[in-house]
């Protein structure tokens, strides 16, 4: 079972590339205009970013009572904050990537009856599941020089190293804003909150590569 939790960060870009280029296709010979296709589309990446903070924040984050449960949590999600840079558990596996892909596909047709908004629906979802991944992954094993980037990285790092009960968003911070799960309101001006930011981030990496090599080891 723990090996279907590991992947490389490649394997959802094999995957999921020629799903979002089948279903762009599938929309245009459907006859959806350029225009629909363009707000069905962004709609769906808009709607991911809200999936992906409550996936995160109430499954990834939920705590089983069971052992079985709580073994399963642990391979899937609680074994990253242990081990926060191991290169194989920072993309969702195909495992559970696809069964999800499939329900939210069974899900959202429930709402779209026209098949061609729903292709450039489902392709605009699965962009932002991908970018998600991708941006995770990054923020893992990246330095950044854009200031967005630098934020969503002490952003996640705050969640790993300071506060593992806020901050679900990954690829968006903003739904932690929309639904109070944001970190504490700084008491010092920003320039000081930055550099805590970063102490946090350092050190946390510091401590967390040092983990992983001493696992490797064993």
């Amino acid at each position: 079972m723990e090996s279907l939790s590991k992947v490389h960060f490649a394997v959802p870009l094999v995957i999921y590339i020629p799903t979002i280029g089948y279903l762009i296709y599938r929309s245009f010979t459907l006859q959806v205009g350029l225009l629909f296709f363009l707000f069905y589309f962004l709609f769906g990446l808009i709607i991911w970013t809200i999936t992906e903070y409550l996936l995160h924040r109430y499954i990834f984050h939920f705590e089983p009572k069971s052992k079985w449960g709580q073994r399963m949590h642990f391979i899937f999600h609680g074994v990253h904050h242990d081990y926060p840079q191991d290169a194989k558990r920072l993309v969702m596996p195909p495992s559970a990537s696809i069964p999800l892909a499939i329900l939210f596909y069974l899900l959202f047709s429930l709402f779209f009856k026209n098949q061609s908004f729903l292709s450039a629906f489902f392709a605009g979802f699965i962009t932002g599941y991908l970018l998600y991944d991708m941006i995770h992954y990054a923020i893992h094993h990246a330095n950044f020089k854009s200031p967005l980037m630098k934020r969503l990285k002490v952003h996640h790092m705050l969640h790993h190293y300071a506060y593992p009960n806020k901050g679900y968003g990954v690829s968006s911070a903003l739904w932690d804003v929309v639904f109070k799960s944001d970190f504490p309101p700084k008491r010092k001006n920003i320039t000081t909150a930055q550099s805590g930011a970063n102490k946090v981030l350092h050190y946390g990496m510091l401590f967390s590569n040092l983990i992983f090599r001493r696992r490797k080891k064993i």
